[in-house]
């Protein structure tokens, strides 16, 4: 039996608004956001909150911002595709690069990324003045996983003949900058080496007092922090993105505000071959196999 042309015709339009109707179900709607816990939860979520709010204004989606325990969750997040866009340091995206199969983007960073540092602080009364006084004293790292608290670092004390798994007598990871600068502060251990940008915000917050605690060592430049999405995210929305970071205003002070909580001048385009330089230090450093 043969049928009307007329119903073969609104079938073909009932099937459409039926695939249309799921592709609109199942589109996303909000984009799930993390960053490596190199600070404590509340105070990532605090700095992220206007930052989240801008966002969502600009693309029409929700912001979920989703804290993690440590720093190999956000890399595993973004694999699984349970993270969507991750603040990441240099090493973390690079290990997210690697196990992604290089589709991760790395999207955008402050301007401040493009020549970052670390800085090593000690008590005052502890008799180290260079790298070379390291030896045989107790010292923390922040994350094992963390660029500026850990593998740069490393990285540096190596270059200067320094293996701190040898020459140290003691090694620790606190597993977090400012977990780091109180505990060299508290005397727990001798020094220690966090990033610099961690460093100055304490100070300025009053966290620290310079009288017990201070800076004898800053290292060379490098490339470090950035957002970075996952690969299969929609081109637009990706482009939409990028396009709300750069467009962050310094002059507009709303936009003040969400760059000084993101300790930013302003962010700029940033691409792979920027962390080049961190994959090599990680392979040297024997952290990357």
């Amino acid at each position: 039996m043969l049928i009307p042309v007329r119903s073969r015709k609104l079938n073909l339009v009932l099937v459409a608004c039926a695939i249309l109707y799921a592709a609109l179900a199942n589109a996303q709607t909000t984009l799930k956001v993390s960053a490596i816990p190199d600070e404590s939860p509340t105070e990532l979520q605090r700095k992220f909150a206007p930052l989240g709010k801008y966002l969502e204004a600009k693309t029409g989606m929700t912001m979920e911002f989703i804290p993690v325990t440590d720093y190999a969750a956000t890399v595993e997040g973004l694999t699984a595709k349970k993270l969507d866009m991750v603040w990441y340091g240099g090493f973390t995206f690079v290990q997210a690069k690697i196990r992604t199969n290089g589709t991760a983007i790395p999207l955008v960073q402050r301007a401040e990324d493009e020549q970052f540092r670390s800085v090593f602080i000690t008590q005052p009364n502890s008799g180290i003045t260079s790298l070379a006084d390291l030896k045989g004293k107790t010292f923390t790292f922040g994350s094992q996983s963390s660029t500026s608290g850990h593998l740069m670092p490393r990285s540096f004390l190596l270059q200067q003949g320094l293996d701190p798994d040898k020459d140290f007598r003691r090694v620790a990871f606190s597993g977090a900058h400012d977990a780091t600068a109180l505990q060299v502060a508290g005397g727990k251990v001798d020094a220690g080496a966090l990033n610099i940008s961690v460093w100055n915000k304490m100070l300025e917050e009053k966290k620290l007092d310079p009288a017990q605690v201070h800076v004898f060592y800053t290292t060379p430049p490098y490339y470090d922090y950035n957002w970075t999405v996952r690969g299969d995210l929609d081109a637009a929305l990706v482009q939409k993105l990028k396009d709300a970071f750069l467009s962050l205003d310094p002059n507009n002070p709303e936009h003040k505000e969400i760059l000084a909580l993101q300790r930013a001048s302003k962010f700029i385009s940033t691409q792979p071959e920027n962390y080049k330089g961190i994959e090599e230090a990680a392979r040297s450093a024997g952290l990357l196999k």
